[in-house]
């Protein structure tokens, strides 16, 4: 079973909203995981944009998102969710969501510049009118 599968991406045109899930699979203890979305635009490095803490729910974004985008996640389902709000063409990119694994100590913490364990195939998101 793959360690992460995203779903949710799509066309939409600017001013819209996408909801992507992120399901982690049953070989992972999602309560051992950070969860990082990240993107990757055509001809563009990949960039980090948001993750959420094992735990207490601790969240961190990239500027360009901030006030936009919100993750989220269950841990009891498995899921992880980037609720993607006011989308604009420079939002266009595959997502990816990735696991992080962090000691028992460190739960409460994400950082989008660590370097993750698993990643996700990815999902395409296009921005255009």
């Amino acid at each position: 079973q793959l360690p992460l599968v995203e779903s949710g991406g799509g066309l939409v045109q600017p001013g819209g909203s996408l909801r992507l899930s992120c399901k982690v699979g049953s070989g992972l203890t999602i309560e051992s995981y950070a969860i990082g979305w990240f993107r990757q635009a055509p001809g563009k490095e990949r960039e980090g944009i948001s993750c959420i803490s094992s735990s207490r729910g601790n969240t961190d974004y990239v500027d360009s998102v901030k006030g936009r985008f919100t993750v989220s996640r269950d841990n009891a389902r498995k899921m992880v969710w980037l609720q993607m709000n006011d989308l604009k063409p420079e939002d266009t990119a595959v997502y990816y969501c990735a696991a992080d694994r962090v000691y028992t100590s460190q739960r409460h913490r994400c950082s989008i510049h660590d370097a993750y364990d698993y990643w996700g195939q990815g999902t395409q998101v296009t921005v255009s009118s």
